[in-house]
């Protein structure tokens, strides 16, 4: 016999793709929960079908009322309530953290079951570095805000984690390409039937994907910036000999370092050795 969930609120990840990916916690979780809280009931409940689950379901997202919100909370201090996305991680990308936030700030209990990111999934299929990254959802529909976005970001030196949808897939792909040349990775339908990930710079990818809008689920992983060329001792002294016949030192050194990339200090300590000669 199953020991019964205790109350609070339990986050459960869903398969993006395969229903074999269903942890047997989240599947046990499910079946034992109080109510399910999803964003669209007819996806989640082809899910519970398949695992034999009868719990009831409530629609939550983003436009669910802050009064359902406290309601929920309500309930958590006595009922073991889940909350599921139609596929994935609760949370990425989707509605959910506010109930997360209230529950926390009311005393309830919460637990993650971990499982399936499509995020996360995309990145180990990338062969990009993964050591840092930054997940960025989707960018925004209009074409000055996405570029906005882009432009916001395009210096951090991490891996870029994006979603976007077929339609979109050719324009976001030739906005990102003004990163530069800089690899990238569309991975689709990832644990599914038509899986697969294509790779190559974000020009390359561009056109590829410029002519015919592909199906499916998408994730795009752009790679980080190329390494800069360390500049040498001879162009920094020369730079800096130019920027001191009007600047200080410190200025001088401010300005040529932002212009190469280099560490402030080093241009600060050759700044100071050639205005002292």
């Amino acid at each position: 016999m199953e020991t019964p969930l205790p109350p609070g609120l339990y986050i459960v990840a869903t398969p993006i793709g395969n229903l074999g990916d269903l942890s047997p916690r989240a599947a046990e979780t499910l079946r034992q929960a109080s109510l399910i809280l999803a964003e669209d009931t007819r996806v989640t409940g082809k899910l519970l079908k398949h695992i034999g689950a009868k719990s009831p379901m409530r629609r939550y997202d983003d436009h669910s009322r802050d009064s359902d919100r406290d309601r929920i909370v309500d309930r958590l201090a006595s009922e073991a309530i889940a909350i599921v996305s139609d596929a994935g991680t609760p949370l990425i990308s989707d509605p959910g953290y506010k109930l997360v936030r209230a529950a926390r700030q009311a005393g309830r209990d919460i637990w993650t079951i971990p499982g399936p990111c499509a995020a996360i999934a995309a990145l180990t299929l990338a062969g990009l570095p993964t050591d840092r990254f930054l997940f960025l959802g989707f960018l925004p529909a209009k074409a000055k805000a996405r570029t906005d976005a882009i432009r916001e970001v395009a210096e951090i030196r991490a891996s870029l984690i994006l979603y976007e949808s077929g339609p979109r897939l050719g324009e976001t792909l030739l906005a990102l390409s003004e990163l530069g040349s800089r690899e990238g990775a569309v991975a689709r339908e990832i644990t599914k039937l038509h899986e697969e990930c294509v790779t190559g710079t974000l020009a390359e990818l561009a056109e590829r994907y410029s002519k015919q809008a592909p199906k499916g689920e998408i994730v795009i992983v752009v790679g980080p910036p190329l390494e800069v060329e360390t500049a040498s001792d001879a162009t920094v002294d020369r730079l800096l000999e130019q920027a001191l016949e009007r600047l200080s030192p410190s200025r001088a050194a401010a300005e040529v370092a932002e212009r190469l990339g280099i560490p402030r200090k080093r241009a600060y300590e050759r700044a100071l050795d050639i205005s002292g000669r």
